[in-house]
């Protein structure tokens, strides 16, 4: 910390309950002409937005943000030296109920902090030969004004009548209003944030204006994100305008909202009147591509409606493309993803009556992460937070900041995965930026976890009881049992403690903690003995025979190098078995892929990523998904939702093939911790002619594009100052290995086998193929439009992914036309 609190707390004189306004503090106070320099600190107990004369104050929004209050409160600090005036001058502040005081929980929990919206705020005035503070205190007075209603869940409601004219202005009349009552509250828990705050990161406009078939009006942004929708409306005085948001629509058109579950998500608000207002919601969010609107005085245009994209201000550092528009779409939806859940805290979905940081989905996500954005400020703050409630509470909870004991249980009992991500994360953020700093600060909690789960082993050091999310959401688990799937709960917990204890292991090694190397070095190789002698054969199978199971051993260096091998091929003969479908869920997702490539299966790997049947990754963007889903099948071929009461359109976990397809795909690979060295070594298959990434790096950014074209393969490389990368030219008739140094290389050189030979059409291909191929298909779809207009072949054609073309045709009325054109786009796509 380093400024000095010198204020207190206050707040209203009475608790909150569901449906209360929002609490305004106001106080004047005089300033000196000979002001040299003023500094506001300002946070809350919910949600704060302050006021100087009369003028928002920064560009945060939803501040101080969610950490674990009984131990963090974020306090923001602005210059505010240009707001202010020699004389009178007025400081406001507006306070929503936010994370501290509102529903928290499908269990709609209050009161998790505390019970009413509170203030801090100190404005520190320099003169020079003085410091004079204006602190929070008595000398507030409290009010109410046009935000009358506001949930984290529920949304706002915002009545423009009822704000007072004036109120955060010097010179207001607040005879009315009472006097602030100081509140009890630690102030050792405040601190200046080493995260970057939540602000409005972009704007969109609608790309459409659709009325359904039941005569509503609903507007849509084309991409679900995380934020609010702003108005510009005319009207009467008293006319209000309702905003409900969703993030799909029904198959007939109407606004869904079973994926919002319990959450109203719903803005109201009601017009001042005299000329045009514009007005967006301050002390809520949402997740949301459609807004149902009503109430809007006459015919509501385009620009009238904008969607505020709100999350973490995190700079970019990761881009990704190739010549497969679905699979672009699929990396964009993994960013999408990322930013709809990264809203100071990185929950798992943004749009329903949770919103939780659960460990299980960051951990896993990641690596993705890392190479998207700069999150060392996002995740370091969590950090700091599971390591407050873990050390509080004695485990590390399954999600943080930890919210309610009658949520999970107190403790949370330890679980691969999810507890493991106290070490999993701190090791992966040390080898994306390098500094040993991370690993440094989390070591006490590293440390923790593990020595918390070693007297949990049994003699042999396997663990092998207690509760385990497992595979959570394979796709062929019940729908009400997430956990139950096919992979052995605690083989997948043994599995993840053989990873951790090496990751451990590695900490202690590079801190210099040498016993507790030593410690957690043999423990290691008891978990990974103790592993190998339960549930791996002398060959390398392993008795769950799983793709997740595969997956894990291969990739957690539990397998001596020939067993790795022969275990490479049972996976990739499980995934053939499967049709090249997904049957992996949070546990095995992020690792199968890699541990096809990196076992001599890139064919299958590739395979397994372009399928668009049901479930795969690809079938979610033939639906027109534009971020990840929750389940594979959060949408049914026939575009309902997946109603289990846990459908998430928006739910980064699955979304961790997004380091494959930077690592293999883009070729994008680093070899020492902090990218001092990389490895270029992108993998072409499945098609695909042309891919580039690049990635800003501590040192710099890094660029890689490969293209193939008449069978020429060119690559072009930036490495970034102070590194080198190894270059393993990708499909070289002699597998050419070069080390270069920094700065921009190419290569250019003739195939020796013919690459990414193109399908031959017929009417025996089946749709799933034809699909892959987006200007084949739009092609098709033509056709059928043509021929049999009103029919849904968009949606069917994912459903009936593996039916020949001349099955679909059979099912037509009056095929011989049909069938004729057809043959004719086909023979143009093989030419």
């Amino acid at each position: 910390m380093t400024f000095e609190p010198q204020s207190s707390f206050i707040s209203s004189s009475s608790a909150s309950n569901a449906g209360d306004p929002a609490v305004y503090f106001r106080r004047e106070f005089d300033v000196d002409d000979r002001l040299q320099r003023a500094t506001l600190r300002i946070t809350a107990l919910g949600i704060v937005e302050p006021y100087l004369n009369g003028g928002r104050v920064g560009d945060e929004v939803l501040a101080p943000g969610w950490t674990s209050y009984r131990h963090r409160v974020m306090v923001s600090s602005y210059d505010v030296t240009d707001q202010l005036v020699a004389g009178q001058n007025a400081l406001g502040a507006i306070v929503g109920e936010g994370w501290a005081v509102g529903d928290l929980t499908w269990e709609k929990k209050r009161h998790n902090y505390a019970d009413r919206p509170a203030l801090f705020a100190q404005l520190e005035l320099e003169y020079g030969d003085r410091t004079e503070i204006i602190a929070t205190d008595e000398q507030f007075r409290v009010g109410e004004g046009a935000v009358r209603k506001n949930g984290i869940y529920a949304g706002e409601t915002y009545d423009a009548r009822l704000e007072p004219d004036g109120w955060h202005q010097a010179g207001f009349d607040d005879g009315g209003w009472a006097s602030a009552q100081l509140f009890d509250w630690n102030l050792e828990t405040l601190e200046l944030p080493t995260a970057p705050p939540i602000r409005r990161i972009e704007d969109i406009a609608p790309i459409d204006i659709l009325t359904s078939p039941q005569g509503k009006t609903i507007v849509d942004f084309g991409q679900i994100v995380s934020g609010w929708v702003r108005l510009a409306v005319a009207g009467e005085a008293g006319r209000t305008v309702t905003l409900r948001y969703a993030e799909v629509l029904t198959p007939d058109g109407e606004l869904e909202t079973e994926t919002n579950r319990g959450a109203e998500t719903t803005d109201r608000y009601t017009l001042g009147g005299g000329g045009l207002e514009t007005w967006e919601p301050g002390f809520t969010f949402h997740g949301f591509r459609f807004v149902e609107v009503s109430g809007w005085p006459g015919a509501p245009e385009k620009d009238a409606f904008t969607a505020v994209v709100v999350h973490s201000d995190m700079p970019r550092t990761g881009w990704f493309e190739t010549s497969n528009e679905l699979v672009n779409q699929l990396h964009k939806n993994v960013v999408w993803s990322m930013r709809g859940n990264f809203v100071g805290v990185p929950t798992d979905c943004p749009q329903r009556d949770e919103r939780l940081g659960w460990a299980g989905d960051l951990n896993v996500f990641t690596p993705t992460a890392t190479y998207l954005y700069d999150v060392r400020g996002v995740l370091g703050s969590w950090l700091q937070d599971l390591a407050a409630e873990q050390e509080e509470t004695g485990s590390v909870p399954w999600v943080v900041p930890y919210v309610d004991a009658n949520m999970v249980p107190v403790p949370s009992s330890p679980t691969a995965v999810w507890s493991d991500v106290a070490v999993s994360l701190p090791w992966a953020l040390y080898q994306e930026y390098g500094d040993l700093d991370i690993l440094r600060r989390s070591y006490d909690s590293m440390t923790a976890f593990v020595r918390q789960v070693e007297p949990l082993l049994n003699v042999k050091g396997l663990w092998d009881t207690g509760f385990q999310f497992g595979d959570w959401l394979d796709p062929d688990a019940p729908a009400d049992r997430p956990w139950d799937g096919k992979t052995d709960n605690h083989l997948i917990a043994a599995a993840y403690l053989c990873k951790t204890t090496r990751e451990m292991a590695e900490t202690s090694r590079l801190l210099g903690e040498k016993d507790d190397a030593a410690r957690f070095r043999a423990l290691h190789e008891k978990v990974r003995g103790a592993f190998r002698d339960e549930y791996v054969s002398r060959n390398g199978r392993v008795t769950n025979e799983s793709a997740t199971a595969y997956a894990l051993v291969i990739m957690f260096g539990i397998l001596d190098e020939d067993q790795r091998c022969k275990a490479g091929d049972r996976l990739a003969q499980i995934i053939e078995k499967a049709d090249f479908t997904i049957s992996t869920g949070f546990a095995g997702t992020h690792v199968v892929t890699h541990a096809l490539s990196s076992t001599g299966h890139l064919e299958q790997a590739y395979k397994l990523l372009l399928n668009t049947a049901p479930p795969s990754f690809l079938y979610p963007v033939t639906m027109g998904a534009t971020t990840m889903w929750e389940r594979w099948d959060s949408l049914l071929p026939d575009g309902t939702v997946h109603a289990t009461g846990m459908t998430s359109l928006n739910h980064y976990a699955l979304g961790a093939i997004g380091e494959w397809l930077q690592r293999v795909v883009g070729g994008l690979n680093r070899i020492e911790a902090g990218w001092t060295r990389i490895q270029i070594a992108p993998k072409p298959g499945g098609g695909i002619t042309s891919a580039k990434a690049a990635h800003e790096t501590p040192s710099g950014r890094v660029e890689v594009s490969w293209h193939v074209e008449d069978n020429e393969m060119s690559l072009d490389l930036t490495v970034p100052p102070g590194t080198s990368a190894a270059v393993i030219l990708p499909l070289h008739p002699d597998n050419a290995e070069l080390e270069v140094g920094p700065g921009p290389h190419s290569w250019r050189y003739t195939l020796s086998e013919k690459y990414g030979a193109p399908i031959e059409y017929t009417m025996d291909t089946v749709l799933g193929e034809i699909f892959a191929n987006a200007e084949v298909w739009a092609a098709v779809l033509d056709v059928f439009r043509e021929h049999l207009p009103g029919v849904p072949l968009d949606a069917a054609a994912t459903h009936l992914a593996a039916m020949p073309l001349s099955a679909v045709v059979e099912r037509a009325p009056d095929t011989k036309e049909l069938e004729r054109d057809l043959r004719d786009v086909l023979s143009r796509a093989n030419s």
